[in-house]
């Protein structure tokens, strides 16, 4: 089960975690900036900016924030006092500095909500007036968002089957959940790096969100595999609507620095039968039918 963020305790190497939104909060000005480290090994962690100190970033043990990650640079970046603010300066690190999702060449400033990617971590940028509401928020969305592609999580997906399941059952309606994930994806990560894999996950989000209902649910599952789930859909439409996300995946040229590349999905698909009596059950069937997919040559739907 994923661990609710506004619950974490100390950690083994002696660093606060999150115990409380409460006693995060606690303290807070006006006047403070910070930053929130929303994906990476301290999930939740709050770094205090002060107006006169840089905080650093990298495989230094003595760094401020301190990543063991091979793709993290020994002083790899910093953020600095600027102007009444923040900048991020990347330290001619070996595989680059990002503020939302563009490289730094040099220096960038910082505007509260702006995100920071140093390899595989992901630090968001937050100050101004309204800063304790922010904090509150970003808590919040930790435990219910995946910080990568900015669908839902596992946990928001977990929650949401359970009560479109309980209902489908109660008064006999059609449910049906698709399971999609992208075809040779480790390779995308082994030949071009971890910074264009997860420019793939986003960009896969983007073009099946766009395709979701309100009433409907898109999540992360883990790794590259996502979880759609379809009230009131039966599983020859669920069908018609999978093999439409596989085209437009097969379709699109996902482009990042100067590289495309073309990548395909495998979805499996399953509908709620009368048999089932927990909603993990209709995920388990919808993910054996993507594996076979997967063993059926995949870019396919199986249902």
């Amino acid at each position: 089960m994923t661990q609710d963020p506004a619950s974490q305790a100390t950690g083994v190497d002696g660093q606060t975690r999150i115990t409380s939104v409460r006693d995060l909060v606690a303290g807070l000005t006006s006047k403070d900036a910070f930053l929130v480290m929303v994906r990476g090994p301290e999930l939740g962690r709050r770094i205090t900016l002060n107006d006169d100190e840089n905080v650093t970033i990298g495989r230094d043990p003595e760094s401020t924030i301190a990543l063991k990650h091979d793709s993290i640079s020994r002083y790899h970046a910093r953020i600095e006092p600027f102007e009444g603010g923040h900048r991020v300066v990347d330290n001619m690190s070996t595989n680059g500095t990002y503020r939302n999702q563009h490289q730094v060449h040099g220096s960038a400033s910082l505007a509260s909500g702006d995100y920071v990617q140093v390899g595989d971590t992901i630090l968001k940028y937050l100050s101004g007036d309204n800063i304790e509401a922010a904090f509150h928020e970003e808590i919040y969305r930790l435990t219910i968002e995946d910080s990568l592609t900015q669908i839902a999580n596992k946990r928001a997906l977990n929650e949401f089957l359970d009560k479109e399941f309980a209902r489908a059952k109660r008064y006999q309606r059609d449910l049906s959940v698709i399971m999609v994930d992208l075809d040779h994806f480790k390779r995308v990560n082994d030949s071009y790096g971890h910074l264009m894999g997860d420019f793939v996950l986003r960009e896969l989000a983007k073009i099946i969100g766009s395709r979701i209902r309100k009433e409907e649910m898109f999540a992360r599952y883990g790794g590259e595999e996502f979880c759609i789930v379809l009230p009131e859909m039966n599983r020859d439409k669920a069908k018609t609507f999978a093999e439409t996300l596989r085209g437009l995946i097969a379709a699109h040229a996902f482009e990042f620095e100067g590289t495309s590349l073309k990548l395909t999905a495998s979805l499996g698909v399953a509908e709620l039968v009368s048999e089932m009596g927990r909603y993990e059950e209709l995920v388990a069937a919808a993910d054996d039918h993507l594996y076979r997919a997967k063993r059926e040559g995949r870019n396919r739907v199986v249902a």
